[in-house]
């Protein structure tokens, strides 16, 4: 048997070993004793122990933890009133006037659209004053249709390379964020894309122990889009009795789960 990666989370150590050609992980560390996880890959014996160890953390309660929370506030899942009202119908709207004005098509190589794109960050309140004030600088500035046709590369599939085309149209600006760069791939494809507001989607990553919680960070990492896909997929399979329409669906489900408040917000028929 010979070790073949360590790492520390916390308290806790991860440890993958091969024996017979065979990978096994183990998480040591904290109270809980846990049966070993294997498998015939490495990389994904090493996901699956981080998985693992996510569920160590105090604010983990799983999937079903999870769906409890946002069935307290929307007891009819999805199809509550309330739920459109306050947090589907607005986002819906912006992706419509996204498709109208600024087609995924168009944007991967004309230029012009400047001012129509800020107007869908606009729409919503997804991003911070201090980003959207950035963005307005971007928008109206020299590097508008760099960003916009790198944006809707990455939504068609662009992956790596027109992450890093974002990154350098918007670093003068210092606005280099998660929620820049994943907001028009979000409304252009919400099937496949998913927007990543990082606070709340870490919590939310520990409660359902998830290895996004430590995947994250702040640089735009490929890794790290790839994890919170991850979360988004698992998230959709755990919760397929919700029915979530799209990732519109689950991104406001992790909202919801994650930043609600039971002390101020009243349940929602």
């Amino acid at each position: 048997m010979k070790t073949v990666r360590t790492a520390k989370l916390g308290k806790l150590e991860l440890r993958l070993v091969e024996k017979d050609k065979r990978f096994f992980g183990v998480v040591v560390g904290g109270s809980t004793r846990r049966a070993p996880i294997e498998g015939d890959s490495a990389d994904d014996v090493w996901r699956r122990l981080h998985d693992e160890a996510a569920k160590s953390g105090p604010k983990y309660v799983g999937f079903d933890g999870a769906r409890n929370r946002f069935l307290h506030f929307f007891p009819n899942g999805f199809q509550s009133d309330g739920y459109a009202r306050q947090e589907r119908d607005y986002k819906v709207a912006a992706k419509s006037k996204l498709d109208s004005t600024v087609s995924v098509g168009q944007a991967a190589t004309g230029t012009g659209f400047g001012e129509a794109v800020l107007a869908v960050f606009r729409a919503t309140n997804l991003l911070s004053s201090f980003e959207m004030t950035r963005m307005q600088e971007v928008l109206r500035g020299p590097n508008a249709d760099a960003f916009v046709q790198a944006a809707a590369r990455f939504t068609l599939g662009g992956g790596e390379p027109a992450l890093l085309d974002m990154e350098r149209t918007l670093k003068p600006h210092d606005n280099a964020k998660w929620t820049v760069v994943t907001y028009l791939p979000f409304l252009w494809r919400p099937d496949q894309h998913m927007f990543l507001k990082p606070e709340v989607t870490n919590d939310v990553a520990a409660r359902v122990g998830h290895r996004f919680s430590f995947d994250y960070e702040a640089r735009l990492d490929p890794a790290v889009y790839e994890s919170l896909l991850d979360l988004v997929a698992q998230t959709e399979e755990e919760l397929a009795d919700l029915k979530p329409r799209d990732r519109i669906d689950v991104q406001s489900l992790i909202w919801v789960v994650g930043n609600y408040s039971t002390d101020s917000e009243a349940p929602q028929p």
